[in-house]
Order: C-alpha cells, then sequence, then structure tokens
C-alpha cells in the first residue's frame, strides 16, 4: 500500500466509511470482548474523579465507553469528546447517546494538532484508538496527555493488541487477518475498511511502549495485559506537584 495509513486523513476515511456498521462489526468479531475491555479501562480509572469533573474521550468513536464511564462517575460535568470523524460522532449521538447530549462535547479535530488547553482535564480515557498512531505519533499523543491534565489528574485507554506468548495466537491471528475480511467481503459488501482495523491492530503490537512514553512524560503509569494480552492497556496519574 502506497498510502501512509496513520496520515489524519487517511485515517478519517477509514473510519467515516466504517461508521455506519461500526457499532455491529466491533461487538459481533470480537464475540463481545470490546464491551468488556471498555468497562474494564473505565475500571483501571483511580477513584479520584470529583464531582464536576470535565474530561477528554481521545479518539472518541461512536462513544461505547460513556454509558460505563457516566454509571461510574455519575457526577461528571462533562465529557469532551475528540475525533477526526465526523461520520462515528454522528452514530455515536443518532444512535447511542442522544439523552447525554448535554454532557458531550465535541470537538472534530485530529487529535495531534487539536488545541486542548493545559492543565484542562480531570480525566482522559480512550478506547480502541492507540492503533491508528505510530510510533513518534504515540510519543507525541504522550505528550499531549501529560499536558492536558491537572495535576492529580488520571487516566486510562486501552487497545487490542498482539497476544504474544498465548498458545492461541495463532487462531486469534488468523481470526483477524482471514475471518474479519471474508466478514467484511461477504455482509460489508467489502469496502476494506474493516480489514484496515485489522492492519492497524496486528502493526500496534501492545501497548507497552506507549506506557513507557507516558512514563518518560512524568506520569505514574499502571500496563495491564487483558484477556491474555488480548488487549492491553494503561492507566495511572498526574502527579500532584508540592
Amino acid at each position: 500500500m502506497s498510502e501512509d495509513i496513520y496520515d489524519a486523513q487517511f485515517v478519517k476515511g477509514v473510519f467515516d466509511r466504517c461508521s455506519g456498521k461500526y457499532i455491529w462489526f466491533s461487538l459481533v468479531c470480537s464475540f463481545g470482548f470490546t464491551e468488556r475491555w471498555r468497562q474494564q479501562c473505565v475500571g483501571m480509572l483511580p477513584d479520584t474523579i470529583a464531582a464536576g469533573a470535565t474530561g477528554y474521550d481521545l479518539m472518541a468513536g461512536t462513544g461505547e465507553v460513556w454509558p460505563h464511564l457516566l454509571k461510574r462517575f455519575p457526577d461528571i460535568d462533562a465529557i469532551i469528546a475528540v475525533d477526526i470523524s465526523s461520520g462515528m460522532h454522528q452514530r455515536a449521538m443518532q444512535r447511542l447517546h442522544a439523552h447525554r447530549a448535554h454532557r458531550i462535547a465535541f470537538i472534530e479535530d485530529d487529535v495531534l494538532k487539536s488545541d486542548l488547553r493545559e492543565a484542562s482535564a480531570d480525566f482522559v480515557i480512550s478506547t480502541f484508538g492507540l492503533k491508528t498512531f505510530n510510533p513518534e505519533q504515540h510519543r507525541r499523543l504522550a505528550k499531549l496527555i501529560a499536558r492536558c491534565l491537572k495535576p492529580g489528574g488520571v487516566f486510562s485507554m486501552v487497545e487490542a493488541s498482539d497476544p504474544k506468548g498465548w498458545w492461541l495466537r495463532s487462531l486469534y491471528l488468523f481470526h483477524l487477518k482471514v475471518v474479519l475480511p471474508t466478514i467484511e467481503r461477504i455482509f460489508l459488501r467489502g469496502a476494506q475498511d474493516f480489514a484496515m482495523i485489522g492492519t492497524y491492530s496486528t502493526n500496534f503490537g501492545d501497548a507497552s511502549a506507549f506506557a513507557g512514553m507516558l512514563r518518560e512524560e512524568g506520569l505514574e503509569v499502571e500496563y495491564r495485559r487483558l484477556f491474555f494480552g488480548c488487549a492491553t492497556a494503561v492507566a495511572g496519574r498526574k502527579p500532584k506537584h508540592a
């Protein structure tokens, strides 16, 4: 492929085209694990989000993490969803979260170029957006998270990962590289965009390198493998300064 699959406009095109079927495809083809991993991602947030808190959902997609986040922290004042895909956000508001619209703001932008204010967030969360960045972009994202968090602010992020060392890894990769593209070709008219999501996932590896980048920015970080490493997560906080 001659195109740069990590170029912001390329990523936008993939997810704009995926948006109509994304929720169904993600849930069915992960056997429901994506929903479980979103719940676990929220559960990994340090229990320090106070009433009136405001934070960012980066690479927010269809906003499927919002119900879990608002259930655990019902007194959150606002979630600011940042995503380059207008199609994904429209899908979120139309199908899932219209009754929460007064608590959700949306910034349609490349998150790495967005003008998010310094020390503006009590929390940052992201589910399944890390894979769409290359290592250099991950480093810029780590700097952005550290800059945006308030002292004492918390974060949690999860991504589908390559379960290296798992005895069923070959079956997992067969599912990702063969089964999912076949489902797309038969049932989704072969647009190839969901197959691209599989490519992003296999290229990503796991979140261990990103955890190191967050630590280099001075954040306290916990790294965790979920379901034998089929997903990996990072969570922690920005230390309070005396």
